[in-house]
């Protein structure tokens, strides 16, 4: 049986290769957001996803000039602190310390934090009542894919609704395409083809994402707020959460989708956290 995961956050926190008591105010992740992130899904104190959130933040890193850390050293102290369970672990990197200015210095040692969080509830068996948000996500191609530390579009948005009925929030950038979820990416079914939309202006490129489109046929494809009104299926995932059905999006309503069986199942081959979801 999965073990239950302890209620606190716990953190871990290191410059280079060694291990600190506290964050540096002069840190440039908390001054600017100048570092990237990965969210993982632990099953039994194991991260079966941990090569595609390496390989993902192993494209980041570079693009905004950062220095990783050792692998077997992150996955290490990782697996220490799951200690074996079930839980969510959050990995940041940071550009690490600098004087005040934009201009990033030009030796900083990195600095990386690991904290394990309690996993999210379930998702309503039903599945997801969505809402479009307000807020337009701007068109940064250098920055597009990427988990940078900078969400303040994801926050501000998030911010929008309060409703507890409703589980997300969708997102269109300022040309009006649709981008994703807060927190979550996009797909729809049309005339039996799954399509979403794609990642190279804004948005991210998620983890659960890119399984999906290496294990189904899948195009990316740009869309927009009518394809989904006319949508006969659509679902968000993410790699803590996997695939969350969508019941409702404003007036339209989506009855449970049998296409959805066999990407659950896909999905449950490749993560063990996500298998027997679609029983």
């Amino acid at each position: 049986m999965p073990t239950a995961s302890r209620a606190m956050t716990e953190f871990r926190l290191f410059r280079g290769a060694d291990r600190i008591d506290a964050l540096s105010p002069a840190d440039r992740a908390y001054a600017y957001g100048d570092g990237v992130f990965e969210t993982m899904r632990a099953h039994r104190g194991e991260l079966p996803w941990w090569d595609r959130h390496w390989a993902r933040l192993r494209h980041s890193a570079p693009r905004l000039g950062l220095i990783l850390p050792e692998e077997d050293q992150v996955r290490a102290e990782a697996q220490a602190l799951l200690a074996g369970e079930d839980a969510v672990l959050k990995l940041i990197l940071s550009r690490g310390e600098g004087g005040r200015g934009y201009a990033p210095p030009a030796q900083a040692i990195p600095s990386w934090t690991i904290s394990r969080h309690p996993l999210p509830p379930p998702a309503p068996r039903e599945g997801l009542t969505l809402r479009w948000c307000d807020l337009r996500v701007s068109l940064q191609p250098a920055l597009a894919g990427m988990k940078h530390c900078n969400r303040l579009e994801q926050v501000l948005a998030r911010a929008e609704w309060d409703d507890p009925d409703v589980h997300e929030g969708l997102l269109l950038n300022t040309d009006g395409e649709l981008v994703g979820a807060t927190a979550a990416n996009v797909f729809m079914l049309r005339a039996g083809t799954w399509l979403t939309p794609p990642v190279d202006r804004c948005g991210i490129a998620g983890v659960c994402r890119q399984a999906l489109i290496d294990l189904a046929d899948i195009q990316v494809r740009p869309l927009n707020a009518a394809d989904l009104a006319r949508a006969d299926a659509i679902f968000l995932c993410n790699a803590v959460r996997g695939i969350l059905p969508v019941a409702r999006l404003g007036e339209r309503q989506w009855a449970p989708h049998p296409g959805l069986t066999g990407l659950r199942r896909r999905l449950g081959s490749s993560h063990p956290a996500f298998a027997g979801l679609d029983d």
